[in-house]
């Protein structure tokens, strides 16, 4: 590899450490909706050069996570709750379409992945201990779209299941903003009973039901957020 190559290479390295960072800070609340993002700012915050730095934020911005403003800068994206309902109403209308399929072209393995994936969730605590110093457990959050992405998985369309993954972490930001809020949230009564129904009824191979679950599992969430994001006293 030349001189120029390694160069690239080292600036493309870095381009992705700065998106994973950035994008995780904004996904967990960290970084709030309609932050100024500072080129120079930000590359000071991560350590990574400015370079680097506005090719991530260029790639946040078509992912929808960063809005560029024509002469003014990037900012983070706002949210809203007419937002929060177009994507909760979207997320039903293609993930229920993906389940659908996925039900029927599901396998054995399929079945015995989706059970290991839901045995991790359960076991995985969406509480941070105290001396973690933040509320949240990255690690839930991760098992949490594994297996909503699992029960999707053998849909047999990879452009269906990038949009879901897409959806999947604009609910992660809305979730994390309203619990930095309103820790109570945390505790979601039925939250995990809704994770073993929609198990059992994808193992089971009915998938009128499933749907109805992913539906009413997602609604019920809407509707915990409702207050919080529309800035009502909860």
């Amino acid at each position: 590899m030349n001189a120029s190559d390694k160069a690239l290479s080292d600036t493309k390295n870095l381009s992705e450490q700065a998106h994973a960072r950035i994008r995780r800070d904004i996904l967990n609340g960290e970084l709030f909706p309609g932050d100024k993002l500072q080129i120079e700012t930000i590359s000071e915050r991560y350590g990574i050069g400015i370079a680097p730095v506005r090719e991530a934020l260029n790639r946040l911005s078509s992912e929808g996570l960063v809005v560029r403003k024509s002469q003014r800068g990037f900012f983070v994206a706002e949210i809203s709750m007419e937002s929060l309902e177009e994507l909760v109403k979207t997320r039903i209308w293609l993930e229920t379409l993906a389940l659908r399929e996925s039900i029927r072209r599901g396998d054995e393995e399929w079945e015995e992945q989706l059970v290991l994936s839901y045995h991790r969730l359960a076991r995985t605590h969406r509480r941070m201990p105290p001396e973690a110093g933040r509320e949240l457990s990255e690690e839930w959050e991760l098992r949490h779209k594994e297996f909503h992405l699992l029960l999707l998985d053998r849909c047999g369309s990879g452009w269906l299941l990038g949009f879901c993954s897409t959806m999947m972490d604009q609910a992660v930001r809305y979730r994390s903003l309203s619990m930095n809020v309103h820790p109570s949230l945390l505790r979601r009564e039925g939250a995990a009973a809704e994770h073993e129904a929609l198990l059992n009824a994808a193992i089971e191979r009915d998938a009128e039901h499933a749907c109805r679950l992913l539906a009413d599992h997602y609604t019920t969430t809407l509707e915990g957020l409702r207050d919080v994001v529309s800035g009502k006293p909860g």
